[in-house]
């Protein structure tokens, strides 16, 4: 008996510090704008608010569960459990789908759906097939927009927050026994540090998408016409791009945008990506592979000189901070990895 009262004792303090974390979480969300865990990156204050909203959600959903833990009546406890699941549906569910979209920063995308959606079994398996393809047009967007993508993608937050949202289940199947509800917990607190984590390292991307004076597109049937899209293109914008790109090391530019290309150029952001699909490419390949043939010269050059070096450090005068990124963008344009390629030539 009295290891039961200590047992039970132990979990309400346990879960009373997960809802405290919680409200922690979802204050420094609100009310702290700069960022502690990664104080170079500017994060979006949209997600932000969202994200605050759903921890405040959590708080709430840890407070009106609370009077389980007194509850002995059968009756009384499938009640309450009845209602809270309700309000679970009313306030978390709608909320986790919203931060899902709000990471999303291609656009703002309408998150009134989120009150239909939600409510219907088959609204999942939609909700899912929605969310892989928002996510690979997202994919789309920044490789046609950035040249550095480092705090952009989301792919892989959504895969860990799909497995850590599968955690949920606890709840629904009323698991009994204290490790079952301590592994509940364990479960908000491993989202509540993930989300945390997860805002303040995404770049807020509506600052490079949104800001200076872009030359605007053609409107009307101008922009619709086939014709008039390739009259309207600068025709030379090859020899531009070597000019103002090529020749002047543009591309060594960290985190340089599509839009700050499009005016070193002298043309339109539009007609700039329109240019590279047709040479069928990216503008993200594009300069990591001006970047990789910056690199191989380097490394030729130290190479005949019989200096010494080191791949980070070149990897980092080539435009690349991230070490990964470069080691990622190097496999991708000749097919194997640096160390191997460096022994190949070597030899």
């Amino acid at each position: 008996m009295y290891e039961q009262i200590s047992g039970n004792t132990l979990y309400l303090m346990f879960y009373a510090g997960v809802t405290v974390l919680n409200l922690i979480a979802c204050c420094y969300l609100l009310f702290r704008r700069a960022n502690a865990i990664a104080p170079d990156v500017t994060s979006s204050v949209r997600l932000r608010y969202w994200t605050a909203a759903f921890l405040g959600a959590c708080t709430l959903s840890h407070l009106w569960y609370m009077p389980l833990i007194y509850l002995t009546s059968t009756e009384d406890i499938m009640m309450l459990y009845f209602v809270c699941a309700l309000f679970d549906f009313l306030t978390i569910f709608p909320l986790a789908i919203a931060v899902l979209f709000t990471m999303l920063q291609d656009r703002r995308r309408p998150l009134w759906p989120i009150g239909v959606m939600v409510y219907y079994l088959l609204s999942i398996i939609g909700l899912i097939i929605y969310m892989v393809r928002a996510t690979r047009q997202y994919g789309r967007w920044l490789h046609d927009n950035f040249a550095d993508l480092e705090h952009k993608e989301v792919w892989q937050s959504f895969v860990v927050l799909a497995g850590i949202l599968m955690g949920f289940s606890l709840y629904a199947f009323e698991l009994q026994g204290l490790f079952f509800k301590c592994a509940a917990q364990m479960n908000v607190i491993i989202l509540t540090l993930f989300l945390l984590w997860r805002v303040e390292t995404l770049s807020d991307l509506t600052i490079q998408k949104d800001s200076g004076d872009e030359i605007a597109p053609l409107s009307g049937d101008e922009v619709t016409s086939p014709d008039n899209l390739k009259t309207s293109q600068p025709h030379n914008l090859t020899s531009l791009l070597q000019q103002h790109c090529i020749d002047t090391q543009l591309y060594l530019q960290h985190d340089l945008t599509l839009m700050q290309l499009a005016r070193a150029v002298g043309t339109n952001r539009y007609y700039l990506s329109r240019y590279f699909s047709q040479q069928g490419t990216t503008y993200n390949a594009y300069i990591n592979g001006l970047r990789i043939d910056y690199f191989i010269n380097l490394y030729r050059m130290a190479a005949a000189d019989k200096q010494s070096f080191t791949v980070k450090q070149m990897a980092e005068d080539s435009g690349y901070r991230n070490y990964a990124t470069f080691s990622s963008a190097f496999k991708q344009r000749m097919g194997k990895n640096v160390t191997a390629w460096m022994q190949d030539n070597n030899n």
